[in-house]
Formats: structure tokens, sequence, C-alpha cells
């Protein structure tokens, strides 16, 4: 079978294993649970640190951070879920995370208390997010993945701050910029 190549405004191919329909995901840990968020999504992982306070923002943003050059807002994804601000650890980290919004990409870090490593989890083993009454969301879940000794949360990470959250995060890297 031949394969056609890709054009240029193709979206990018799924990070998949076509004979096993395996998808890549990095794992980390919030509050002493597991959630992971698609490959695609994470531009870098960097060391806690030098994150600067910006007043007046919502609890669950920290703050921003320079990274090369560029203003990159944080978040707490502990607090976003409504679980309390992290706790700064030694294994403390900020994934820079690429999303997509109104046809622009958008920049952001959160703060996860650590990072595991990448899984790799047949489509196959992901099941649909669960259903729990309409008082409890779950609009950000993608899934839950089926790992030898439990589940792990497949975040839709683009899912977890409003349109609102966004445009106030890019308000605040354009201020702090100037």
């Amino acid at each position: 079978m031949e394969r056609t190549p890709a054009r240029k405004n193709d979206p990018p191919a799924p990070v998949s294993d076509t004979a096993g329909g395996l998808h890549q995901y990095l794992s980390f840990q919030l509050k002493g649970e597991l959630f992971a968020i698609g490959i695609l999504h994470i531009k870098e992982i960097i060391e806690y640190g030098r994150l600067t306070p910006v007043p007046m923002m919502p609890e669950f943003i920290c703050g921003v951070i320079n990274l090369r050059g560029a203003v990159v807002p944080v978040i707490d994804l502990s607090c976003r879920f409504g679980r309390g601000k992290s706790e700064i650890g030694r294994r403390t980290c900020i994934v820079i995370l690429e999303l997509e919004w109104l046809e622009e990409v958008q920049v952001i870090g959160v703060i996860v208390d650590a990072v595991n490593e990448v899984l790799e989890i047949d489509a196959r083993e992901i099941a649909p997010p669960p259903s729990f009454g309409a008082n409890i969301q779950t609009h950000f879940i993608e899934g839950m993945g089926r790992l030898e000794h439990g589940f792990i949360i497949i975040l839709q990470i683009d899912r977890i701050l409003s349109a609102a959250d966004v445009a106030l995060m890019e308000r605040m890297a354009e201020t702090v910029a100037d």
C-alpha cells in the first residue's frame, strides 16, 4: 500500500503504533494520584523555580516565568482541580504545554508534584470518562487508562481552562512583558 505524503496544512498524525493502537502519554502525580497528558501537548519539563506572582489573579494562577525570553503563565493544576495548593517539594516541576485556542498556540506551564514517565497505552485499554451525575465536571477527562495496578486519569488538557481563563492569562503575560 502506497502512503501519501503529508501536506503542509494536514493535522499532525497521532503518536501511535498502527498495529496496536498505542498512544503516548506523560504520566505525573498530583496529591498522590496518577494523571496523564497526551505527549503531543508537552513542550518541555523544567525545574520548579523563579516564579513571579501577579496580583489579583485567581488562586490557581501562580504567576509567570521567563522561558528563554517569553512570558509564560503558570497554573497550579492541583488548585485548579479544587484540591488545594501544591506543596513544593524536591520533585515538583513545571510541565510546559502547548495548547491550541482559536487557531493560536498558547504556551502555559502547569505545576505538578512529580513527573513519572512516558507511558504507551493501547487505545483498547482506555475507558470513557466515568459518569458521576450532573454536579461533577468530567468534561476535561479524555478517558481512564487501564494500568497493571489500577487506572490513570487521562486529561483533555485543552478543556481544563475556560476561554475566560486563557484570555486572562494572555492579558497577564502581555502586561508583564510590557
